[in-house]
Formats: structure tokens, C-alpha cells, sequence
């Protein structure tokens, strides 16, 4: 007589064995099927081939600030639709998507937050909202972001996840290219610092201003960078481009980026530049909200 009763898996009421959905991915890189909570306590980070997977605006900054010290702010500034756009779907019906998708607002979450002690104005942009594209929200929360650095005396972090200008908004969003790089230049008048973390994709118009003006460009290995793609350049020129073009790698070994770092390091690497700035500013790390 059998010492258990093997009993098929949840759901499996016509006899057929169910696995449970969700428990496994499949990388992108290396195809191997990874399990989920693996992946999950690897920071999304495969670990067989190290393709880092892309995670969401709140991940990133829970990875790097100390914990529970983040405030958001500005977070009920929202798009609007000025130009009443429509193209298989009205520009208003494609933000309620995006908003029921990621709980946001709009495609940035930005505050105060402490990262090894140090006081930092950070913000971070969210791709599951609508590609992580800028329109006139994502642009005044940037600059507002960069604003209360220069008020409260912060260095600045913006970590871009994004396929660039907001084509729903026209001349609106690329307004903010110039809105944003207007508030770094204040930002280097104050000398105060700059990291800009680039990661897989940053492009677009987001590329063309505040993410590529970092005092340090930092990007995460492999990471997709440039203005137009790869596929759309080729075409336009009709050449074959070299290997691995507009890859974080390739982009280090032209002088475009300053470091390659994994996510697993980023924190470490993020402290390290802040204390480094502190103590080249003479001054101390600004102290924590109580």
C-alpha cells in the first residue's frame, strides 16, 4: 500500500497535471529558461549570460536608494492632450491604459531620496508607460526634479529607460529637450553633480538632451543608446553598420559613456561617485530628513 496519494497540481480537475503560470522566463539573450524568483533575487539579471532584463521605474530606485528613503514628489502632474491626437487610438485613451498598466501617473517617478547616506534629487523613468516616451509631464517633473537640486543643494540622478520624445504631443515634447537642458545648465552653474544612468533602451530625444549630459554617463552593460536605431540608420544609409553599434560597450569605446557597470554594482558605484563629489565640494554629505 502506497505510503502518500500523489495528487494532481490546482485546476487540474480533468485529471491533467496544471503547472502553476508565472513560475518560469525565458531570457532573452541565451533563451534559457530561468526560474522567476531566481531572477528575481538576481536583481533581473540572468544568471547564465548576465542579459539584464528590464525592470521598472520603482524597482530601479528601491535597488539603489537606503531603504524607505525615498519621497516622491510632483506625482499628480499629468498629461494632457492639446492637440486632441488620435491615431488607432485617442491619445487619452492611450494614457488610462498606460496608467492602469503601471499605477503612475505618467512615464516618470521622481523625489528625494538618501543613497549611502547622501541626499540626492532622483528620478527615473518608467518604459511601461507608453515606452517610457517624453511629453510635457515627463519634462516638467525632470526639470522640477533638477529645480529641487538646485534649491536644496543635491546632486542629481536621472536614470532613462525610454524610445525618446512623445509623438502624441508634437512640438510639446521636443520643447522639453530644450526645457531640461536649460535646468542642467543651471544645475552645472551651481556646480552641483550630475550622474545620468543610461540603460536598455535610452533613445530618442530623451538621448539628444538631459541623458547624455551627465557629468558621468553611466550605462548598464549591453544597453541600447543612441538617437535613431540601428535598423533605421542602416537603412537611411545603406551601409552595414559596424558590430555591436549603439551598444553601452560600443559607446564606451568611442567616449560616449564613462562606465559600464552592472545592476548588482550600480549601488556600490553610485555611493563611491557621491562620495567623491561630497568630499571634492568640501563639504559634507547633506544630512537626512529626519
Amino acid at each position: 500500500m502506497a505510503w502518500f496519494k500523489k495528487e494532481p497540481l490546482v485546476g487540474a480537475k480533468d485529471g491533467k497535471v496544471r503547472m502553476p503560470e508565472g513560475l518560469w522566463i525565458k531570457c532573452d539573450s541565451c533563451k534559457e529558461i530561468i526560474y522567476k524568483p531566481e531572477l528575481e533575487r538576481n536583481a533581473n539579471v540572468c544568471p547564465r549570460c548576465q542579459f539584464h532584463f528590464r525592470i521598472s521605474a520603482r524597482a530601479r530606485i528601491d535597488l539603489l536608494v537606503d531603504p524607505g528613503n525615498f519621497e516622491e514628489r510632483n506625482a499628480t502632474i499629468r498629461s494632457q492632450d492639446p492637440l486632441h491626437f488620435k491615431d488607432q487610438k485617442g491619445y487619452p485613451d492611450r494614457i488610462k491604459a498606460a496608467k492602469k498598466a503601471t499605477g503612475m501617473e505618467d512615464a516618470l517617478l521622481a523625489g528625494v531620496a538618501a543613497i549611502g547616506g547622501h541626499r540626492v534629487s532622483l528620478c527615473s523613468l518608467e518604459f511601461g508607460f507608453m515606452g517610457g516616451s517624453m511629453g510635457s509631464a515627463v519634462g516638467e517633473k525632470v526639470t522640477r526634479a533638477i529645480e529641487d537640486a538646485i534649491r536644496e543643494r543635491l546632486p542629481f540622478i536621472a536614470i532613462s529607460c525610454s524610445g525618446g520624445a512623445r509623438m502624441q504631443e508634437s512640438v510639446l515634447s521636443l520643447m522639453q529637450m530644450a526645457k531640461t537642458s536649460a535646468a542642467l545648465a543651471r544645475l552645472g552653474r551651481a556646480r552641483l553633480p550630475y550622474i545620468s544612468i543610461l540603460t536598455d533602451p535610452t533613445t530618442g530625444g530623451v538621448t539628444a538632451s538631459y541623458a547624455m549630459l551627465g557629468d558621468i554617463n553611466i550605462a548598464e552593460p549591453n544597453a541600447l543608446i543612441g538617437f535613431a536605431g540601428p535598423r533605421v540608420i542602416q537603412d537611411t544609409i545603406r551601409q552595414e553598420l559596424p558590430a555591436g553599434f549603439q551598444r553601452a560597450e560600443f559607446l564606451l569605446a568611442h567616449g560616449f559613456v564613462d562606465m559600464i557597470v552592472e545592476r548588482k554594482n550600480l549601488r556600490r558605484t553610485l555611493i563611491q561617485l557621491l562620495d567623491f563629489f561630497a568630499g571634492a565640494s568640501g563639504a559634507p554629505a547633506a544630512p537626512l530628513r529626519p
